[in-house]
Order: structure tokens, then C-alpha cells, then sequence
């Protein structure tokens, strides 16, 4: 109880000399207004909502401090992978980033709040409930962390399934006589998943004046999974030069299902592996013992 007192103390003493020191502006913040027009031109988001004078809370300016020490990632690195796990859709970068961090700080009070209790119910010192709630948040940062790599991976893991069937339908309305573009919004406006969704993603960037090549590439750049890396850079490709693509789409369907193959046969072995641990490990001491058990009488005549 005195442990958390304390920590009730020294966080009240923090958020009242926040509110009666608050920092300076950023510069970013009185740049902004002034790129605009460059970052539209690159295909970034306006950000226009920092114009109106809105500006994040104390308890989401505490986060992102706390969110930027947890994590040493840029701003950018860290940006680029939750649009690869698929995380807060439909957010800005910047947005995106923010949930990240809010989660990320609760993740650890709660993982520290679990240690101190913990400590507590067991009758621990004050030293000893510290150093369990120091472990708890360490345990509570890994965790949130390793979602997010967990999510690349099955999202990843997914998009592989995915791509084969992507890329048969856009061969066949390829070859039908349509452009890729055409090919690729006919697919968008009828089909589900992760790789639609970046095929989307795409549309709504060339809708918005980037040329579709450059937007096949943009989203080339971001995705998770090399083969849709691969497909999309065709599509680029296609677009410019005018080539029939159903041949290329075709071969780098059949590519992605034969690693798949290969992958489940690692996988496969892997798991057959794994299962003989178990017997060898349990069979192994016995059979030892057998074999040496005669050694006695054998060497030293003992009965």
C-alpha cells in the first residue's frame, strides 16, 4: 500500500507541474500550415485537423512521451508497420500512431498494476513489490510489441493464401480485353481481403490524381508480402508499357503456391521433429539405464 501511495503521489506531482509548465510549441507544429501543398504532392495526408486549433490532451501528450521511450522506432518505421498489420484502418499515419502508443502505455501500467498487486497479496516488501511491478510493465511493453508482430505475420500469412486467386482473376479480365486498372476496380468493388484492400488503397490514390503506376508502386513499397510486392510492381509495369499481363500474373500465381507448398513441407517436418522430442527424451534415460545397468558386474564382478 505504501509502494502504490507513492506511485499516486509522484504521478499527481507530474501531471500538476505539466500543467503549469507546458512546453513550448513544436516546430512542426507552426510549419505545418506551409506544407500542405508538398505533402498533398507527395501523397501524404493533409493533416488539416492541427489548423483548427485542436490540440491532443495532456494524457495523450503523456502517452506519446511514454510511447516514444517504450519504442525507438521512427516515426515513419513505426507508421509503415502498422499499416502492415492492417491496425486502426481507415487512420492517418499520425493517428495511427497515436492509438499505438495510448495502447502500448496501457499495456504496461496494466502489466505493472498486476505485478504490485501480485507482490502484495503475497506479503512481499516494499523492494521486492517494485521490482515485480517494474517486471509486470517490462512484461506488459513485450507483449503489445509482440502483437504487432504477430499481426504482420498473420496478415502476411493471409495475403499469401490470398494472392493466388488475385492473381488468376486479374489474368482472366486481363486477357478478356481490360486494362489492368480496369481489371484491378473490378476486383476492388467485388472482393474481400487483405490484398483488395490494398488494391483499393491504390484506386483511391489514382482516383485522387496519382498516376496508377506510381500508386501500384506506393503500395508495392508498404506490403507486407513479396509476392503482392511482386504482382503489384507488374501491374505498374503493365500499365506503362501497355503488355499483356495475363501470362506474368499467371506465373507468379503458380510461384507463390509452389512456396506455399514448400513452406507447409517445413513446416511439416518441423512439427514431426518436434513430436519425437518427447519419446526421445522419456525413451532415451531408460534405455540408458538398461545398457549401463549391467556394467557393474561386467567391469567390477559386483552381484
Amino acid at each position: 500500500m505504501t509502494l502504490l501511495a507513492a506511485l499516486t503521489t509522484g504521478i499527481t506531482i507530474s501531471g500538476l507541474v505539466w500543467l503549469l509548465a507546458r512546453p513550448a510549441p513544436s516546430l512542426a507544429s507552426r510549419v505545418r500550415p506551409y506544407t500542405l501543398a508538398a505533402r498533398v504532392a507527395l501523397g501524404r495526408t493533409p493533416d488539416v485537423d492541427h489548423l483548427d486549433g485542436r490540440r491532443p490532451g495532456m494524457a495523450q501528450r503523456l502517452a506519446a512521451r511514454v510511447g516514444e521511450w517504450l519504442d525507438r522506432r521512427g516515426a515513419e518505421a513505426l507508421a509503415l508497420r502498422l499499416r502492415q498489420a492492417g491496425w486502426y484502418p481507415g487512420a492517418t499515419d499520425e493517428e495511427r500512431i497515436a492509438r499505438y502508443r495510448v495502447r502500448g502505455v496501457g499495456s504496461l501500467a496494466a502489466g505493472a498494476v498486476v505485478g504490485v498487486v501480485l507482490a502484495s497479496s503475497t506479503g512481499m516488501s516494499g523492494v521486492q513489490s517494485l521490482a515485480l511491478g517494474v517486471l509486470g510493465a517490462v512484461a506488459g511493453a513485450g507483449r503489445h510489441r509482440g502483437a504487432l508482430a504477430r499481426a504482420i505475420d498473420e496478415r502476411r500469412r493471409r495475403m499469401r493464401i490470398e494472392i493466388y486467386t488475385v492473381d488468376q482473376v486479374l489474368a482472366l479480365r486481363i486477357r478478356a480485353g481490360g486494362s489492368p486498372v480496369h481489371a484491378v476496380q473490378a476486383l476492388v468493388e467485388r472482393g474481400r481481403g487483405a490484398v483488395v484492400a490494398e488494391l483499393g488503397e491504390a484506386m483511391r490514390m489514382h482516383r485522387a490524381g496519382v498516376p496508377a503506376p506510381e500508386a501500384f508502386r506506393r503500395i508495392a513499397e508498404t506490403t507486407p508480402e513479396p509476392f503482392c510486392a511482386r504482382t503489384y510492381q507488374l501491374l505498374a509495369a503493365g500499365e506503362e508499357r501497355g503488355a499483356d499481363l495475363a501470362v506474368g500474373l499467371m506465373a507468379l500465381a503458380e510461384d507463390g503456391r509452389e512456396a506455399r507448398r514448400e513452406a507447409l513441407r517445413r513446416g511439416a517436418v518441423r512439427r514431426r521433429a518436434a513430436m519425437l522430442v518427447p519419446t526421445i527424451a522419456i525413451l532415451a534415460p531408460v534405455m540408458l539405464l538398461f545398457v549401463g545397468a549391467p556394467l557393474p558386474y561386467l567391469v567390477l564382478n559386483w552381484r
